[in-house]
């Protein structure tokens, strides 16, 4: 599959998942607006991704400054920072990336202004890389939880396409699939961008993984027929209370499989924790347009012209819906996140 991004030539290139599975199209990035503009737009998304994406973005933006002091390239840098940053307000990877950029910077000013910027893309290179090696550990981890025959239910897409390969929450899919495991996923569609008819069934469909793609009002009355025997989700920010902000509809899962007693995990890097945001109710949600409401995919209007529009992109799902928490250092109950990954 192609890479969901790559540094190539000096260009952030993306896979443009606003196109899929219709158009497979590569996106060449050749300064930091079309990046910001990219993530803005859903281009590239999935928590993990979009870090990836922003420090390459930090990091081709850099290449264009032209400075010749440490403090005039500083300027540049931290303004393309304050940009990228602005893009989405709820995937805390976001934030994180741009901030181990901007420690880089801080870290190097005794290096010519071409040696700084050269290890800016280290840097961003080195993110992609610890990514792909932290999906595969928590594939490792998840794939304990998931015994041979049983259906999976997911919500949106975690997998490859949201991060810089292999995946999270279909990484664990992924993990159990390799191993041998007869395994099926069932995949809410994802209203109302359709993250999971449009990209999770299309990349398990590529990787020759069964799959079943449902609607989102289907999940509990399959449950209650027995086809579902675990969820596992991804996530876009994790508090420190074990809280955890994920695609809308996450948190409507979480309640159907609590209801009939089925286990609800969430798979994410360290990288997703915010030990500085305490509980859910302290993460921002995005709001998006109401045009992706009213028409399907982009499609004719399916509802009445001028009707209200409510779009919130994210929904919180409490610690006390989830079962553990999947990352790339094992799997541990919500309530154990702080005594594990605080300082």
């Amino acid at each position: 599959m192609i890479p969901t991004v790559e540094w190539k030539n000096g260009a952030v290139c993306l896979l443009d998942q606003s196109l899929l599975p219709g158009v497979v199209k590569v996106l060449e990035c050749h300064d930091y607006q079309t990046v910001a503009d990219a993530i803005r737009g859903l281009r590239v998304r999935g928590a993990p991704a979009i870090g990836v994406t922003a420090a390459m973005g930090v990091a081709l933006g850099g290449k264009h400054c032209v400075a010749t002091t440490f403090a005039e390239f500083k300027t540049q840098v931290l303004a393309i920072c304050d940009t990228l940053a602005a893009t989405r307000p709820t995937a805390v990877n976001l934030f994180w990336a741009i901030q181990r950029m901007k420690e880089v910077l801080h870290a190097n000013q005794h290096l010519s202004i071409q040696d700084l910027q050269d290890r800016l893309v280290q840097e961003s290179l080195a993110i992609q890389k610890e990514d792909i090696e932290m999906n595969r550990a928590i594939g490792r981890h998840g794939s304990t939880l998931i015994s041979h025959g049983q259906h999976i239910l997911t919500h949106c897409n975690a997998g490859a396409l949201a991060t810089a390969g292999y995946g999270t929450a279909l990484g664990v899919v992924r993990a159990a699939w390799e191993q041998g495991k007869d395994i099926h996923v069932f995949a809410d569609e994802t209203r109302p961008v359709l993250q999971g008819a449009r990209l999770t069934a299309w990349e398990l469909m590529q990787d020759g993984i069964p799959v079943t793609l449902i609607t989102d009002n289907m999940a509990g009355s399959i449950m209650r027929q027995g086809k579902i025997h675990l969820c596992v989700v991804g996530a876009d920010r994790i508090a420190a209370n074990g809280d955890v902000a994920n695609k809308i509809g996450t948190y409507s899962v979480a309640v159907l499989a609590k209801a009939h007693g089925i286990p609800f995990y969430v798979a994410a890097p360290s990288s997703t924790i915010d030990m500085d945001t305490l509980s859910g109710d302290d993460i921002p949600i995005e709001t998006r347009s109401r045009d992706e409401v009213i028409a399907l995919n982009g499609g004719s209007c399916i509802a009445p012209e001028g009707v209200d529009v409510l779009n919130p992109a994210f929904d919180v799902t409490p610690a006390s819906f989830i079962t553990g928490i999947i990352t790339e250092r094992g799997v541990f109950p919500p309530g154990e996140i702080a005594e594990q990954f605080g300082e």
